[in-house]
């Protein structure tokens, strides 16, 4: 399919902050005469979340940054709640956007209707996949399972009173790759652990998930892992004030505690969002693929910054345990049922 920006070297996006409603940011022209437009929109965590929002809008920038701005214009919407979903999705189509990208399983439900109401416009969405999958939605899916998986590892290894702890945001099938992934984890380096898991039922309440881990920390957990989006920085608060260790998610967190975050997950989503768009640029995009990220590809790992919080025998057992997830050799849970199959309740 070609994109219409390829065929019409005249359009013009004017973009003004009184019509929006989310709030947004372009980091291109105000006219983008033979560019691609790509619109990302948030969750209601907002794109300054320290977490997943954060993490795509800086991979979608850094993929400008890659093919040039002459090639490629960006721009977001911010949600502060549901309900700004559709709007923002409608705003992005009425603008003519070539790509408009969700991010997060929550605004599945809104792109799967637009997508029906505009089978000539391409969306794509970053951490979910359809049962059915829309043939103009592209699924960015990641591995997080196995990033997780090496967190668990560290956890066990770290730990000095054999509690540790998972606190994720809303219970999803997303969030289950975080949680079983860490248990299998937890489990395969220090059968021993005891493991707690708490969910919050929300992915903003910082205050909420700081309480839950003041609680855990009370009770003896030294080592908290939380997928919980812009929620989880009250956990990591939490850790700072009680000298705990914790592990981030989605980004290098260890700037919000960086005597106490030992480790982060990543999601490297530049890596899928470049070639997405290059596809675009090439003219070579189908819509309807799913794209999964892994620790193979390169798509999910740990921060850089593991190794100035854990030592070097730790490192190298987890780098050998990354090594046999690479081969097939270990197979990681995604969710309980396979966690119970592969590992053992």
């Amino acid at each position: 399919m070609k994109f219409k920006k390829l065929i019409s070297l005249s359009l013009t996006m004017i973009i003004s902050a009184g019509i929006l409603v989310g709030c947004g940011s372009s980091d291109g022209d105000s006219a983008t005469e033979g560019k691609i437009k790509v619109g990302m929109i948030t969750d209601v965590g907002g794109v300054h979340d320290e977490s997943f929002n954060q993490s795509s809008w800086e991979g979608l920038q850094a993929t400008q940054k890659e093919l040039g701005k002459d090639k490629l214009d960006v721009n977001y919407l911010e949600s502060t709640q549901d309900s700004d979903y559709k709007p923002n999705i409608e705003q992005f189509v009425e603008d003519e956007y070539d790509l408009i990208i969700g991010v997060g399983y929550k605004l599945a439900n809104e792109l799967e209707t637009a997508a029906k109401n505009y089978p000539d416009q391409q969306f794509a969405i970053i951490d979910h996949t359809y049962e059915k999958q829309p043939e103009n939605i592209t699924s960015l899916s990641f591995e997080s399972n196995e990033s997780s998986y090496l967190a668990g590892l560290i956890a066990a290894k770290k730990t000095e009173t054999n509690k540790v702890a998972f606190i994720g945001g809303i219970k999803s099938a997303t969030l289950d790759k975080f949680e079983y992934g860490f248990r299998a984890g937890v489990k395969a380096a220090n059968p021993k652990c005891e493991l707690t898991v708490r969910y919050l039922n929300s992915f903003s309440d910082s205050a909420l998930a700081k309480s839950v881990a003041n609680q855990m920390h009370k009770d003896g957990v030294d080592v908290i892992y939380t997928a919980a989006g812009a929620a989880g920085t009250g956990a990591i608060e939490a850790a700072k004030e009680n000298n705990k260790m914790a592990i981030g998610v989605d980004v290098d967190q260890s700037p919000l505690a960086p005597d106490n975050i030992i480790s982060s997950t990543m999601k490297n989503v530049n890596v899928s969002i470049v070639n997405l768009v290059g596809e675009i640029l090439e003219d070579n995009y189908q819509g309807g693929q799913v794209i999964v990220n892994t620790l193979a590809s390169g798509g999910v790992g740990l921060s850089d910054t593991t190794k100035d919080h854990v030592s070097k025998d730790i490192l190298d057992y987890v780098n050998e345990q990354a090594g046999k997830i690479k081969s097939g050799e270990i197979v990681v849970p995604e969710n309980e049922k396979q966690y119970n199959e592969i590992v053992g309740k």
